[in-house]
């Protein structure tokens, strides 16, 4: 955590509740994650919170004329500098309110930008952050002015006027985008080669899942006595941190940690996070953790699912669901949760606070990574070396004949096995 040199920025978050909003999510959890999502920048302190019902979205302002009075009143009391507001706001309704306020404003991407960029690690982190914060910027370009006095260059005589300070930003913005675009895939490249040295590794990787602040890497950090940031915090990890641990059993796997999803994640950083979440890709296991003590962990699962569709993973690995926090659940509950996870083999009660219910989880892995296999023979031609020899690091070829046109081998893999061989 950082130390603080310059006073605490006094901050008021707001959670606009539109009932035409077709997306609309239960207000008062939905506060509260915001405030959260607050808490977990050092900079700010939080004075205070509401909920703004609104029958519609006002398009100028997105609050009516009344209550933007009525906020003004508090914020002034209260001698706020900064609002957040837990929506998307648009550059038009940004510029008016902080006009008719004073005060700084961030709407919710805004404000997981700024999470992200206080967190991100790898150089490849550190990259999306930027980029994800440029096309960000780019929409912010808001036409304050339109005298001429805003515009420089060209007299208007040759050529036709000149370039708006609006148009050089943008194509400042864009050109630095395009740098960003070429160092990220070099980045990307290395780390490729880095992915292709760790599918050599014949132990599988099994990726933690989960929404953000579901316990993630206090589990991993018990799991491999590794040190990752774990806090009650959301976002607390951004960059996958990858360990190989000794099961009981003695099996080796890689253990990864990932970023954690939240509901309404806006579209800029659904694409600039995507890489953050490649481990899941190659994920041999996926280890969904929920915190079940949550009032919405039923939707936060949800959330989790849609994300792992989206990304293609959802069908493809085995899935572990383990319902963490169970130390935070009244007594009188954990029975009915204990009785659902007897009935079913993919599903674990456990506390990774106090280590309660981690060992059966930990003897349970080894278990799930052992998915049903089929044979099937390939014919592979002499230049297919690199092929030959993925399958034999893998340990699949049951039988290779060299025939006439190349190799005729026998594999017993797993479907996950077939589809990375696929890619090759």
């Amino acid at each position: 955590m950082q130390t603080h040199d310059r006073p605490l920025t006094r901050a008021w978050v707001l959670h606009p509740d539109i009932k035409t909003n077709s997306d609309r999510r239960l207000p008062e959890p939905a506060l509260q994650e915001a405030i959260s999502l607050a808490a977990a920048l050092p900079d700010l302190q939080v004075i205070g919170a509401d909920i703004v019902r609104l029958p519609k979205v006002h398009p100028g302002m997105l609050f009516g004329s009344g209550k933007i009075d009525e906020l003004k009143a508090v914020l002034k009391t209260n001698d706020i500098e900064l609002v957040l507001i837990d929506g998307p706001v648009t550059p038009v309704q940004q510029r008016n309110l902080e006009k008719a306020w004073g005060v700084k404003l961030l709407d919710r991407t805004g404000l997981i930008l700024e999470i992200f960029s206080d967190r991100a690690r790898t150089s490849e982190g550190v990259l999306q952050v930027e980029m994800a914060a440029l096309s960000y910027q780019r929409t912010r370009l808001v036409r304050a002015w339109t005298h001429l006095e805003r515009q420089r260059g060209g007299l208007g005589f040759v050529g036709g006027p000149g370039e708006t300070q609006i148009e050089a930003d943008r194509r400042a913005i864009d050109e630095q985008l395009g740098r960003l675009r070429r160092q990220l895939a070099k980045v990307v490249k290395t780390r490729e080669l880095h992915r292709a040295a760790r599918a050599k590794v014949p132990f599988p990787i099994v990726a933690l899942v989960g929404y953000t602040n579901a316990g993630k890497s206090t589990l991993f950090n018990r799991l491999t006595g590794a040190e990752v940031f774990a806090k009650d915090m959301l976002f607390a990890t951004l960059d996958p941190t990858m360990r190989k641990i000794i099961l009981p059993a003695g099996d080796e796997i890689i253990m990864s940690d990932t970023v954690g999803f939240i509901s309404s994640l806006p579209t800029e950083l659904v694409a600039a996070f995507r890489a953050t979440l490649e481990e899941v890709l190659d994920a041999d296991l996926i280890v969904h953790v929920r915190d079940i003590s949550h009032e919405q962990t039923e939707e936060q699962a949800a959330d989790v699912h849609a994300i792992l569709e989206s990304l293609g993973v959802a069908e493809e690995a085995p899935m572990i669901e383990v319902w963490n926090k169970v130390d935070l659940v009244p007594e009188d509950d954990r029975a009915p949760l204990m009785t659902q996870a007897e009935r079913r083999a993919d599903l674990f009660v456990i506390s990774a606070l106090d280590g309660q219910g981690v060992d059966p989880l930990l003897a349970a892995i080894p278990e799930k990574l052992k998915a049903p296999r089929s044979e099937e023979v390939l014919t592979l031609g002499f230049a297919d070396g690199k092929k030959r020899a993925w399958l034999f690091e893998q340990g699949v070829v049951t039988d290779d004949t060299t025939t006439d046109e190349g190799h005729a081998m026998t594999v017993y893999w797993t479907t996950l096995q077939k589809e990375r061989f696929g890619r090759l």
